[in-house]
């Protein structure tokens, strides 16, 4: 997650880029070499199994590496065949028959079939740790056989209106069944990895690059450039400067001065799109387990609603999207993007949480929490209320924001401490945090995200890992979210899931204080052409699918990756973060060729 940040000054930016030396990488490259795209990201990968990836990029990169039953298409985000070529429910909807194709292959020569997506499915149904990411798919399964190599047969326990968009890749039995404890295994040790997407995994060091080679089997045909990788970036400037050099093809999530930066440069396009994703400002409502056990540290008094209230009207949506995002977002209201216009779903104006400094005074001191002489609200503890607020520290976003929440809450009597890591997910799942900076990406469908809020996605002990966002567990909100899954009726359905958010909103655990616009940036001397999604002002990076990096087309001017990361070149990488971009380097001025320039 990469957000604004402000453009140093030339003095501030006197430190130079630190970029570890590679190993036998050449400076110039020859033009019919392998053609490689490079795509800068900031986020870091939390797992290479489909069972444990949740973060963005994670399930960007499963998403070329392994199939889905089912794809969104790029126009209008209607299912259209993956691995099955069709779908067929019984009349009672409690039986789906998909048709798996003939022509896939897994990357090891053996073929793909439907007890390949049987074995998957079971394996999550039966095994609790493999259920980890994915878990809310197949809690409604009651049985999934294969009668033959290319039928695939799911039986429900009721109707479930998610049967064409089960967005859980699909492994190959043959190599995951050999496979112990799926709560440890990381998939990142063996390579290449046996897949059948349109890319190939073959390399992966941690916090530094991931490599995929191109499917030239791929069933829909193999991609058109020979090699993806994605470099990892601490600092965003860093990578805008390597996109500037030619050292990247690629740069998502910019902020408004980056993409200024960028935009007279004539062999860069920025994009600037809707985006599919929410920024929001999650409360930790007390960590709990299914078995009933509390965990964590989270503040008590964020366990009443009036506190949480009081919070959403303390943030004025409207200053954050002129002062940090800088047009490019709207404000935040429903938890659905508006995007996607059948789910969106914002509060009548009676309902509305505003920003209203004044109200939030009064929610508070209606709660207990009431001000001593100094100014500052009391807990039940009689010790001054300081919320700490998870914060990504690659994140300029969460930083501004920040900002902004201190003074806000200050006024309030309200103290905080932004706790910026480069990995939040460790305290997020011990519930050592108060408040978190929040963001997913939804799908056309958007059961997944719906889901990461029920109870069932709590861990089942303190010990596990629950699916769960920030251990919400609403009785209401549960029985909405069963209607709206056994619901046909895209029209009923629709209607049931802007219920859910509403009760979301008013819970207010989750404050969704903006959706932003995907600007991103690539250059046209490398990349001709690629695919948005949706094709008319669509996003390139984080896709419902892996249509743009499939579709991708090189430039005729471009050989092989001008950042050198040749097979053999990435084994030489000694380190892998860049952590600070020098003035020179970011205002693109003439590059050095000292090893010192390259990651």
């Amino acid at each position: 997650m990469n957000r604004p940040g402000r453009l140093l000054t030339a003095a501030a930016l006197t430190t130079s880029l630190l970029l570890p030396a590679l190993s036998g990488a050449p400076e110039a490259h020859a033009k019919d070499g392998p053609k490689v795209l490079t795509v800068a990201v900031a986020q870091s990968v939390d797992s290479l199994s489909p069972f444990l990836a949740s973060r963005l990029v994670s399930t960007s990169i499963l998403r070329l590496t392994y199939e889905y039953l089912t794809d969104y298409d790029p126009g209008d985000a209607r299912a259209v065949p993956g691995l099955a070529t069709k779908w067929t429910p019984s009349p009672d909807k409690l039986t789906w028959t998909y048709t798996i194709r003939s022509d896939a292959t897994w990357s090891d020569g053996k073929k793909v079939t439907a007890e390949d997506a049987a074995w998957t499915f079971t394996k999550m149904m039966t095994d609790p740790k493999a259920a980890t990411a994915n878990g809310s798919y197949v809690t409604n399964f009651a049985r999934v056989t294969a009668p033959t190599p290319t039928e695939l047969v799911i039986r429900l326990k009721s109707p479930q209106a998610t049967m064409t968009a089960l967005d859980m890749p699909i492994v190959p039995k043959h190599v995951w069944e050999k496979v112990g404890d799926f709560s440890k295994f990381a998939n990142d040790k063996t390579f290449p990895i046996v897949g059948d997407g349109p890319y190939l995994l073959t390399d992966y060091k941690a916090d530094s690059y991931v490599r995929l080679k191109a499917n030239k089997k791929f069933w829909r045909g193999a991609p058109k450039f020979d090699e993806l990788l994605f470099k990892y970036y601490k600092d965003g400037d860093a990578a805008v400067a390597a996109l500037q050099k030619g050292e990247v093809s690629f740069v998502p999530n910019l902020t408004p001065a980056q993409a200024n930066a960028l935009a007279d440069d004539r062999n860069i396009k920025v994009n600037n799109a809707p985006g599919r994703r929410f920024y929001a400002l999650a409360v930790n409502p007390g960590a709990r387990a299914k078995d009933g056990t509390r965990f964590g540290d989270g503040h008590p008094s964020l366990q009443d609603q009036r506190v949480r209230q009081a919070l959403f009207r303390s943030v004025d949506r409207t200053a954050l999207i002129d002062r940090v995002f800088q047009g490019r977002a709207v404000e935040g209201e429903g938890y659905i993007p508006p995007r996607f216009a059948d789910y969106f779903w914002k509060p009548s104006a009676d309902q509305e949480l505003a920003y209203d400094p004044a109200r939030a005074a009064q929610l508070l001191d209606q709660a207990g929490y009431r001000k001593n002489a100094d100014g500052r609200r009391l807990g039940k503890d009689g010790r001054p209320i300081t919320y700490r607020v998870l914060c990504h520290a690659t994140d300029p976003n969460d930083k501004a924001v920040g900002q902004y929440l201190k003074e806000w809450w200050d006024k309030l009597g309200i103290g905080l401490r932004l706790d910026c890591l480069d990995n939040v997910t460790d305290p997020w799942l011990a519930g050592r945090y108060d408040l978190a900076f929040d963001g997913w990406s939804v799908n056309p469908d958007p059961d997944y995200v719906l889901s990461i809020h029920t109870c069932a996605a709590l861990p089942a002990t303190p010990k596990d890992t629950g699916a769960t966002d920030n251990f919400i567990c609403d009785k209401q909100y549960d029985a909405l979210y069963a209607r709206q899954l056994a619901e046909y009726d895209p029209v009923k359905r629709a209607g049931l899931v802007k219920q859910m958010q509403s009760r979301l909103y008013d819970l207010a655990y989750m404050n969704v204080m903006a959706y932003q616009n995907s600007v991103e940036a690539y250059r046209t001397d490398q990349i001709a052409s690629v695919e948005t999604m949706p094709k008319a002002a669509g996003n390139i990076y984080g896709q419902d699918g892996y249509w743009s990096w499939w579709s991708a087309v090189p430039a005729a001017s471009s050989g092989e990756s001008s950042s050198g990361l040749s097979g053999g070149a990435v084994a030489g990488i000694v380190g892998g973060a860049v952590l600070l971009a020098g003035a020179g380097v970011f205002l693109g001025l003439r590059r050095r060729a000292g090893a010192e320039d390259r990651e």
